[in-house]
């Protein structure tokens, strides 16, 4: 069922491959989560070390392999960003500050292996650089104008097509101010990509010029998207405010812990594993951990034996 969705999806975008998000590549593939951890009061807790967590999948203790602090530009995975931005025509009135606002937090990210910037109003337009090409990214920011319709669906779907072939950490930012309104993949279809993928999705949703009811199931779709990847969503109620909203999403992205291991479980048979992560130290049974739920298992067709 997993192939046959993203193949249909894929299709649908037009993608002239499908590069599905857990293909086979060996029988010791690294499962990796990103977990922040907070306390009660919001504050981030960024002196933990591997010993203090513990991870269970399908109920079965695992061991952890790989331990990195998001802020570690050292011993820390490669980092891969993402940043799509919406630039339909509900955009014109607060363009300007929407993109002063993404070119301030670009400039104060940790060093990225590379960029992949989508740009998404009726059609989704995805380009690659590399850290040396920052201006560039600057530069197509700038250049942008509001109009059209909001493929954002859609575009979350090449994203994640594209990340699929990525190794390292992963992290998407979200800009939108509307809900979907043009694209070819469903909300339901592109939650399910979400799950296949390891990426950390963060969404910044403006919506204040949503009608109340339009706006409160914008919000929670857009909600769905983030806790679904481990992320958060964030809803600032004035486009001065933008700062601020991509301010908390740096700091969520400095905080957040990187946590490996090989799966007991060597069967590559494409099904979705259920994953627990957890504190061992007793004085932080209070503290909210925030982490995706799981992962889709490598996948590998079973071949029929040769004539003998």
């Amino acid at each position: 069922m997993r192939a046959v969705i993203t193949a249909r999806v894929l299709l649908l975008l037009g993608l002239s491959t499908i590069a599905w998000a857990q293909t086979f590549r060996s029988a010791v593939d690294l499962v990796s989560f990103g977990v922040v951890v907070q306390d009660r009061k919001g504050s981030f807790i960024t002196d933990l070390r591997a010993e203090d967590f513990s991870i269970t999948e399908e109920g079965r203790g695992q061991t952890i392999k790989f331990f990195a602090r998001g802020d570690d530009e050292v011993a820390g995975p490669e980092m891969h960003l993402g940043l799509l931005f919406d630039t339909s025509g509900s955009m014109e009135e607060d363009m300007r500050q929407s993109k002063s606002a993404a070119i301030k937090f670009l400039n104060l990210l940790p060093r990225a292996a590379d960029m992949t910037v989508v740009d998404f109003d009726t059609e989704v337009r995805a380009f690659r650089y590399g850290q040396d090409d920052f201006p560039r990214v600057v530069e197509r920011i700038r250049a942008r104008k509001a109009d059209g319709w909001t493929a954002l669906y859609d575009a979350l779907g090449v994203y994640l097509d594209g990340a699929s072939s990525q190794d390292g950490r992963k992290v998407l930012v979200l800009y939108t101010d509307g809900g979907d309104t043009r694209s070819h993949i469903s909300f339901s279809d592109t939650i399910t990509l979400l799950k296949a993928s390891d990426v950390t999705a963060y969404v910044v949703g403006f919506l204040a010029h949503q009608s109340s009811s339009t706006r409160m199931e914008q919000q929670m779709k857009l909600q769905q998207i983030a806790e679904q990847s481990g992320g958060q969503a964030f809803f600032p109620n004035v486009a001065d405010d933008l700062e601020g909203a991509y301010e908390k999403v740096l700091a969520d992205i400095r905080s957040q812990y990187i946590l490996g291991y090989v799966s007991t479980n060597q069967k590559a048979d494409g099904t979705w594993r259920d994953v627990e992560i957890k504190l061992t130290r007793k004085d932080l049974r209070n503290v909210k951990l925030r982490s995706r739920r799981g992962y889709f298992a490598p996948y590998r067709e079973s071949r029929a034996p040769g004539p003998q």
